[in-house]
């Protein structure tokens, strides 16, 4: 085989018009000419490496490394869950099913709404045509942005925000505006410099409060703002209220749900990831008008054909059975939050705002600009898994990000790494 492809390169050489496809032939039998990035549509190239998934292939199974990098916490799925998906796939329930969930599902994640945030815009209970069951919270931020965005559109972002916010509007071709966040005491928004970043190409907001990594939580009247920026520049929302229960006083967070109007162009993504420890299930859901039904089927129907009913089965068990298991959780939280908050203070060199709700420490540390660099000497030298600020878009350079959804115990000692690698 490889004679003949010498054989050939012969040939090509003494004929012009074939010498073209010379750079597909290797000089080697295991090695290509073929430039398969430049092969690649331009567009996926504007998605850009997660810098928090560098930091977390450098660290990967390090032995003793306490892991913070990532957005979930030490705690399995609970097992009445799994167990709602064991009777599932025992039953057979292993098909094709509905593109836009089975109606079991919208109707357990309706009532679930209306309980949790009242009445639906405009009043009355929440309908599940609201409602559209997605592979994950990711899946339903691509959905939202397939429907608002393309080509040559911006979307505006107040940040530091989650970097798959930034991919997703990559691969639907538009353009993502970072508008940066004011750091205090709390993270608040400065709605002016929001409005200053709107411009013609403008088509959505995107809002994530209670927010990664900040754990900034917008009040009411800060949303009301927005809102009213949305109304008079004919912008949709799109709003990531993920970590929406996740807070550390009262039932949850406010929500654009409290201020809206049946008409304002505001799309909810939401996951089971985050309250009922269902990371590596992939399901959440996409809120929207039920005008757009027949559209969001289609890019469903187009993109996954549906979530797999076992898993739809799940997700109805922690949505109807996991009220006790998330205030486990927020008081484990709430308890890890304490320590790392009060042992990295009382060290004098650790800054950050107290976050308010989500379960991530976003800090900065006196005398370490380049958090990139700082996030892997902290693996190679204390044995901690961090990331980096600077992943998460214009304001978050200088920071590190820790999630602390892990256990009381663990969290104490991740503490006592990261204080006794600032005193050495």
């Amino acid at each position: 085989m490889w004679d003949l492809r010498l054989a050939c390169r012969g040939v090509f050489r003494q004929n012009p018009a074939m010498a073209q496809i010379l750079p597909i032939i290797s000089d080697t039998p295991s090695a290509s000419r073929v430039d398969w990035l430049g092969a690649v549509h331009s567009q996926m190239h504007a998605v850009v490496d997660s810098g928090i998934v560098e930091v977390f292939n450098y660290g990967r199974n390090r032995q003793g490394l306490i892991p913070l990098w990532v957005g979930e916490g030490d705690l399995a799925t609970p097992e009445f869950i799994a167990e709602a998906a064991r009777l599932s796939l025992a039953r057979g329930e292993t098909f094709y099913t509905y593109q836009r969930g089975i109606p079991e599902l919208r109707e357990t994640i309706a009532r679930y709404m209306t309980r949790i945030y009242g009445a639906a815009p405009g009043g009355g209970a929440h309908q599940p045509e609201r409602f559209f069951v997605t592979i994950g919270g990711m899946h339903a931020l691509q959905i939202a942005m397939r429907l608002v965005a393309g080509p040559g559109d911006e979307i505006v972002i107040p940040s530091p925000a989650w970097p798959n916010f930034d991919g997703a509007i990559a691969l639907a071709g538009a353009r993502s505006v970072n508008v940066p966040m004011v750091s205090g005491a709390r993270w608040s928004l400065d709605i002016d410099r929001l409005a200053a970043a709107i411009t013609p190409a403008t088509r959505a907001i995107i809002v994530n409060s209670p927010g990664n990594p900040t754990g900034f939580t917008a009040t009411l009247a800060e949303l009301a703002a927005i809102l009213d920026l949305s109304r008079r520049h004919g912008l949709w929302i799109v709003a990531d209220e993920i970590y929406g229960r996740v807070v550390y006083q009262g039932e949850r967070a406010p929500s654009f749900h409290d201020v809206m109007d049946p008409d304002d162009r505001i799309l909810f993504l939401q996951t089971l990831s985050k309250n009922w420890a269902m990371t590596g299930w992939r399901i959440g859901w996409l809120e929207a008008p039920p005008a757009l039904g027949p559209i969001i089927e289609n890019a469903i129907q187009y993109t996954t054909s549906g979530v797999p009913v076992f898993i739809q089965r799940a997700a109805i068990a922690a949505i109807e059975e996991g009220e006790s298991f998330i205030a486990d959780q927020l008081s484990r939280m709430k308890q890890s939050r304490d320590i790392i908050c009060g042992g990295l203070a009382a060290t004098g060199r650790v800054r950050f705002a107290r976050p308010e709700a989500a379960f991530y420490l976003f800090c900065s540390v006196d005398g370490e600009e380049d958090t990139r660099t700082l996030a892997k000497r902290l693996v190679d030298e204390a044995g901690l898994g961090v990331a980096p600020g600077s992943a998460f878009g214009a304001g978050g350079e200088g920071y590190i990000r820790l999630c602390f959804a892990r256990s009381p115990e663990q969290i104490a000692e991740a503490t006592r790494r990261f204080a006794a690698w600032l005193a050495r």
